[in-house]
């Protein structure tokens, strides 16, 4: 198998590790071959120490199209299984980031969705666990699951009505209709970006987070914050009080005061 023909691409440059989904002759349709590559191309990113910003994108004019149709067809009638044994575990804090897609919210770097085009199902789903999105202009999505006698799958009931709030999540699960980027920014889902320059524009975002950010405290900050939605505001102050601290004896903390009287660009070594 060539690269160009491999279900998911790796590209790293200026920091950011571009992720791109790769079947566009089937609208990047999910496949467990592609959902296992993913991992290990983010995997790669996360060991990456040059690699501060991941961005996920999808091949051709879709993002992802949802769970193959041939795979699905093959399970409603009955001839394979919906889903393979799930042994993630499930007691603990570390539980909730070792699911199927959660792991992506333990990796200590930003995910970027860059959806260029339609998206639904599992592929809705994987943008979910992405900590920014951004949508071009004109494209839909849907959850997918009600019209094709599915449940919320890999924890979106969980995390869907976190981010735009239990009626707009129920709304979108309920009627699984296609919603226009418009609507999707309004619930406050995604930002979207104009066509012209949608790719270029998402790479110059994650890139100045790469650049001008510090990659040790983007970390820190990233397991506040989801880490933060199991614990209660006491807890969570508890933990900036403990970490806020620790900042003063870092690198990073002495360029980030450097760079800014000295009126240049930082150079953060995420110590």
């Amino acid at each position: 198998m060539s690269i160009d023909s491999d279900p998911v691409l790796y590209k790293a440059a200026d920091r950011v590790a571009t992720v791109t989904l790769n079947r566009p002759d089937r609208l990047n349709a999910w496949t467990p071959d592609m959902a296992e590559q993913l991992r290990a191309a983010l995997m790669r990113a996360e060991a990456d120490q040059e690699i501060r910003a991941i961005v996920i994108t999808g091949a051709g004019r879709g993002f992802c199209a949802g769970a193959d149709m041939a795979r699905l067809s093959s399970a409603a009638a009955g001839q394979a299984p919906l889903l393979t044994p799930d042994e993630s575990p499930t007691d603990g804090m570390a539980a909730n980031f070792a699911q199927r897609l959660s792991y992506m919210l333990a990796i200590p770097k930003p995910i970027i969705a860059a959806i260029n085009g339609p998206v639904a199902g599992i592929g809705f789903v994987l943008t979910l666990y992405c900590d920014i999105r951004f949508m071009i202009e004109g494209a839909k999505l849907t959850t997918a699951f009600a019209r094709r006698g599915l449940i919320a799958e890999h924890g979106a009931a969980w995390i869907l009505p976190r981010l735009v709030g239990p009626m707009n999540a129920l709304d979108l699960l309920y009627s699984a209709r296609p919603i226009p980027a418009l609507d999707a920014e309004a619930m406050g889902l995604v930002r979207m970006l104009p066509i012209d320059g949608f790719r270029e524009a998402v790479q110059t975002y994650a890139a100045e987070i790469a650049n001008l950010s510090s990659p040790r405290v983007v970390g820190i900050i990233k397991r506040q914050v989801y880490e933060g939605m199991f614990q209660s505001l006491a807890e969570a102050s508890v933990i900036s009080v403990r970490e806020q601290p620790l900042c003063k004896d870092t690198e990073d903390f002495r360029e980030g005061i450097a760079h800014f009287v000295e009126k240049r660009k930082p150079d953060f070594t995420g110590r």
